[in-house]
């Protein structure tokens, strides 16, 4: 893999040196996620959501530190009350709630994929998939600890905090895994 810091939004947008336009896809992404955010099945105390594929997208689209600014600031948003949580929540107890580690996982899971994303690791399928995977596992860490140890104990946590979502995860994974290479390729060629 490659050593750049060429991420497909600096490809397709020439970022470099320009804030604002750093700052517009910071915001724009925060937007992206909250909509995700909305697409939800309830399940007890911890939701499916397209958020966690929106975080990982985020994090491969924009880099390392711009895919973290940008969970960063829409953790922000919901914390003052807009409402960009899940089922249009907001406030600090979503945050201190049992989904709030997997809030601040998402901060985490977009910076390692965007590392990842911007050594390459994004133009190919099979490591696209891994480096998603991987994103999953780094948000269901704090996720899963801040969980067990508030809400359900450790004995009940992978029951309620992990196994409903593997599948979606895969799924999630394998998606972003045949949409990075091709948009690489088809903006590569422009």
């Amino acid at each position: 893999m490659t050593t750049s810091t060429t991420t497909l939004a600096s490809h397709v947008w020439q970022l470099s040196g320009s804030w604002k336009k750093q700052a517009l896809l910071v915001v724009l992404g925060s937007l992206f996620i909250a909509a995700c955010a909305q697409v939800t099945i309830y399940l007890p105390l911890v939701p499916v959501t397209l958020q966690t594929f929106a975080v990982l997208t985020i994090g491969a689209a924009f880099g390392m530190r711009l895919g973290a600014a940008t969970v960063v600031l829409y953790l922000i948003q919901g914390a003052i009350g807009l409402p960009v949580f899940a089922e249009f929540r907001s406030g600090i107890p979503v945050l201190l709630g049992p989904t709030g580690g997997y809030l601040i996982g998402f901060v985490l899971a977009a910076a390692v994929v965007g590392w990842f994303a911007e050594r390459g690791y994004d133009r190919r399928v099979l490591t696209m998939f891994g480096v998603m995977m991987l994103g999953a596992a780094v948000l269901y860490i704090p996720g899963l600890l801040w969980l067990g140890q508030m809400f359900t104990g450790f004995d009940k946590v992978l029951e309620l905090g992990l196994y409903p979502f593997l599948w979606g995860d895969m799924l999630k994974a394998a998606l972003a895994a045949v949409a990075f290479p091709a948009a690489w390729s088809f903006f590569s060629k422009r």
